[in-house]
């Protein structure tokens, strides 16, 4: 039997069962060099101040930050990034960001 797994869904024989969604925020260091070699220097570039706001994520989004520092808040735990991070964040994610220093990040839509 094989499962297809869709936007978190499983078709099975023609039946449909949910499957729980990954929405783990994925945090990974990376070198300015890596984030040039691999071309994220040319994506659009986001900035925001000191500030605290829900979000919810239409779509996943990659990005790398190149200043700040913020906690993210979800229903699993928090998570801080900092300035050097490339981070990965889940279609389907609700969270509260809690901006702690002006942010500046790199952001694409894969």
């Amino acid at each position: 039997m094989k499962t297809l797994r869709k936007k978190g869904f499983c078709f099975l024989n023609e039946k449909l069962y949910f499957c729980k969604k990954n929405m783990s925020i994925e945090i990974r260091k990376m070198s300015m060099g890596e984030a040039i070699e691999r071309g994220i220097t040319k994506w659009p570039v986001w900035e925001k101040g000191v500030s605290r706001f829900e979000w919810t994520y239409d779509e996943t989004e990659e990005c790398y930050f190149l200043e700040g520092e913020v906690v993210v808040e979800t229903k699993d735990g928090n998570y801080t990034i900092k300035a050097g991070d490339f981070v990965r964040f889940p279609a389907g994610l609700t969270c509260v960001w809690d901006i702690k220093s002006k942010v500046k990040k790199h952001y694409n839509f894969p």
